[in-house]
């Protein structure tokens, strides 16, 4: 299981040409072999070339990335182009949009995922869903991260978020298990509890049992954990760097 930085987590600084160049650098400094690539903005033919430039230039391989609705749904050929010149075998969307987070509108969404991944699969790619909170929402019974998981087909796979399922009331290494065989990137994104609120920790430093969860994602058969911190206190970069440090430090990884 390799372990790789997750860039939404610097998205403040992904905004030029330039800023993506400092970033690709400094998280190789601090020990990533392997990125996400995600917070970009709109990805075009120049902006393409330029990250496989930068990633060429640090030695980075882009593990999966996240794209927007509009483009899956409007330019997905270039992004097919796009990912094969990153030799990126994932497209991911970071999130189901709003006007699908009802009841109907989860098996609209469903046939939506099913078609992106049919697409993508004829070029050897696999497209791949990121969890938040409101799927763990029950519907006659159900939570929608379950209708989800039986309804995508098998060219659509979900990238699991270790906070948001246990914001979801749910516990990680449950679904990791559940998804055994079937999930090959997994964000690493701890839990932390402060002024009775819950907060994005650096992983190691909030209450997710981190032995039992890599235990869980080895057994799974993960191919990258994609380390992540929506927002805080604490400097984004620094962030990485304390994530990579536990990580290579308690755990070998």
């Amino acid at each position: 299981m390799k372990i790789a930085a997750q860039l939404y987590t610097v998205h403040d600084f992904l905004s030029t040409k330039q800023d993506i160049k400092e970033t690709f650098k400094k998280v190789k400094q601090m020990g990533y072999d392997t990125i996400q690539v995600s917070g970009v903005g709109y990805v075009d033919d120049e902006k393409a070339e330029y990250i496989s430039e930068f990633q060429k230039e640090y030695d980075l391989d882009i593990c999966v990335t996240h794209m927007s609705y509009d483009q899956l749904n409007n330019e997905l050929s270039s992004l097919i182009k796009y990912h094969k010149m990153w030799n990126c075998k994932y497209i991911g969307i970071g999130s189901m949009p709003n006007e699908f987070r009802n009841k109907d509108g989860y098996s609209k969404f469903i046939e939506w995922a099913n078609k992106i991944g049919e697409e993508v699969a004829k070029e050897g790619l696999k497209f791949v869903y990121h969890n938040h909170r409101f799927e763990f929402e029950k519907y006659d019974g159900k939570t929608g991260m379950e209708t989800l998981v039986e309804g995508f087909s098998d060219n659509v796979q979900v990238l699991l978020d270790t906070f948001w399922i246990q914001a979801g009331g749910c516990d990680p290494v449950a679904w990791i298990n559940k998804l055994s065989g079937k999930l090959d990137i997994v964000h690493f994104k701890d839990y932390g509890v402060k002024n009775d609120g819950q907060y994005f920790a650096e992983v190691g430093s909030g209450n997710l049992d981190w032995c039992r969860i890599i235990e869980a994602c080895k057994n799974a058969g993960v191919k990258y954990a994609a380390v992540e911190r929506d927002s805080g206190e604490i400097d984004a970069f620094e962030s990485l760097a304390i994530s990579r440090k536990y990580l290579k430090d308690i755990h070998n990884l």
